[in-house]
């Protein structure tokens, strides 16, 4: 939470900056803004949300490029369930038109989970046909901790792990813990994440 505020202020710092030198500053998609611009919709509601995370210690943010929060990092480390101490990265991009469309969010490890497939593309029904923009951040990063936690077998993109969770939870549970070694699980290798 500490960081989040340090990147802001910094952010701030440097906007305050650039308008007394009134140089354009670059917006994500480097279209040249002067003091006299208006802040986008979506830029006020990212910039609202992050100030209001209230996140647990097994979820941290980063921005590779503190000048845009359109962009950042998610590491994410459960601290119960199967996945305990591993330790799970994602890309998050929010486009111009959030909170109307989700965040786009994918994880960058090869990881054995039954939501989340070989690709990091990730089945969590906020992210999707849930998606309502009264939804905050927060509570998507709440709610893909919770997919950490209890993995839902009932809505699979990885059906193998799914049926394994279904069928025998002791042999997804060695599977799980095969994978996070970087195992392989029936001729697939996958990332070292502990």
């Amino acid at each position: 939470m500490l960081k989040i505020r340090q990147l802001q202020k910094k952010r701030q710092e440097e906007e305050e900056e650039a308008a007394k030198s009134q140089s354009p500053t670059p917006t994500r998609d480097s279209t040249p803004v002067n003091k006299n611009s208006k802040v986008s919709a979506a830029q006020l509601r990212i910039q609202k949300d992050i100030t209001e995370l209230d996140l647990p210690p097994s979820i941290k943010l980063t921005f590779p490029q503190p000048s845009s929060l359109f962009e950042f990092d998610l590491k994410l480390i459960p601290n119960s369930g199967y996945y305990k101490n591993g330790k799970f990265q994602f890309k998050c991009e929010i486009n111009s038109n959030f909170p109307i469309e989700p965040p786009k969010i994918k994880c960058l490890n090869k990881i054995y989970h039954p939501n989340i497939d070989l690709q990091g593309n990730i089945c969590l029904n906020i992210l999707r046909e849930d998606w309502s923009p009264v939804l905050s951040l927060n509570s998507i990063f709440i709610g893909l901790n919770f997919l950490f936690l209890e993995p839902n077998p009932n809505d699979p993109l990885n059906k193998e792990a799914a049926n394994c969770l279904v069928k025998d939870k002791k042999q997804f549970e060695k599977n799980v813990n095969n994978s996070m070694k970087g195992g392989y699980i029936d001729g697939v290798y996958y990332d070292r994440v502990i």
